[in-house]
Order: C-alpha cells, then structure tokens, then sequence
C-alpha cells in the first residue's frame, strides 16, 4: 500500500458521518458507570472530526484528540460524573488546537523577525584590505587603531584599556596611521598595476 493512501483513507473515514444512533450517544445518568474505553470507542471519532474542523491539519487532529482523551483518562472519575464527557473531551480539544495555533502564530512571528533583521553586511575588498593591513601592525598600534577608529572610543577610554597615557595613546595611533597607510598602499599597488595593465 502507498503510504499516501493510508492517510487519504483515515482522513475519509474521519470525516463520513457516522451512524444516527452512535451520535445521538450521550452520557446520562442511567450510564454513569459506563467504561472509559466505550466513552472513546463512541466519541473519538467525533472529537477527531472537531479537531480536524479546527486545525486543518489531520495528524495535528489526530494529536488533539488523543491528548484530550488522555486528559480525560487521567480524570476519569471526574470526568465520568459531568453532565457531557464528551462536551468536556471537546473543550479540551478546541483548547489543544487553540494553543497549538497559538504557538505555531508565534513561531511564524519569530521566524519573521529573523527574517526580516539586517543581515551582517557583506565583506567589501576595502575592509578585507584593512584587517590585512592592520596584521601588519604591532599589536598595540593596531589595538589602539582598532579601539579608537572601528569601536568609536575616545582616547581617554583607549588609555583606560592599553593600561597607558592619553598621550602613548595618541602616538600610537599616529604612528599606526602611517604604518597602516603605508601597508595598504603596498596591497592596493600591485592591485592597480594589474587593473591598468589589462
């Protein structure tokens, strides 16, 4: 058998009306002591095919229904003396499906956020040429290069994190400056020679 077919038999079989006596089946009284495993054989089916009108979705029906019969089980004794077991099956269900609709909602939302953040920016050959040039440096310039140009401190805040004066600082940076300028000038030369060269 396809495995396709199965479902597609199951989900007609859910849906077909059943006969008029098992459906005007009900919990009286005179049927009290009526066994948990009769209350599911009778009203299963009916609470799947609420379920199903709920989510649209036949394994997610089939999900609901179960866990509502199971919390009914669990409850049994107090279930059996409700008025409609059934009715209360069916509230659970429509609870089940009503949150189940809620989470999937809020996962939806969530994945559009994500979806919708800005997304790290592309590496541009400048910025590549940059850190390249900055391995060239002696850690501390390009510490301080790094901390006062790409994190925007202030050269007092630069100072506080080498652990130096505001003015090794400054000459840090201005020796880092012509050293990087100087290295990027090497990278960008042989680049350019190329480009004119074609």
């Amino acid at each position: 058998m396809r495995a396709g077919a199965g479902v597609a038999r199951n989900q007609s079989q859910l849906l077909q009306p059943r006969l008029p006596a098992v459906r005007q089946w009900r919990m009286t009284a005179l049927t009290k002591s009526v066994s948990f495993d009769d209350f599911y054989a009778a009203a299963a089916q009916r609470v799947a095919r609420h379920a199903y009108a709920l989510t649209g979705n036949l394994a997610d029906a089939q999900d609901i229904t179960q866990e509502a019969f199971a919390r009914a089980w669990q409850r049994w004794d107090s279930v059996s003396e409700c008025e409609a077991p059934e009715a209360w099956v069916r509230r659970v269900a429509s609870n089940l499906a009503t949150s189940r609709w809620r989470r999937d909602r809020s996962a939806r939302a969530a994945v559009r956020e994500l979806a919708s953040r800005d997304r790290v920016p592309e590496i541009s050959p400048d910025l590549v040429a940059l850190v390249a040039g900055l391995r060239t440096l002696p850690e501390r310039q390009r510490l301080a290069l790094v901390l006062y140009y790409l994190a925007d401190l202030p050269v007092s805040q630069v100072a506080a994190e080498l652990g130096c004066p505001a003015g090794t600082v400054k000459a840090l940076l201005a020796r880092g400056r012509t050293a990087l300028q100087a290295a990027i000038s090497e990278q960008a030369a042989p680049r350019g020679a190329e480009v004119t060269d074609a």
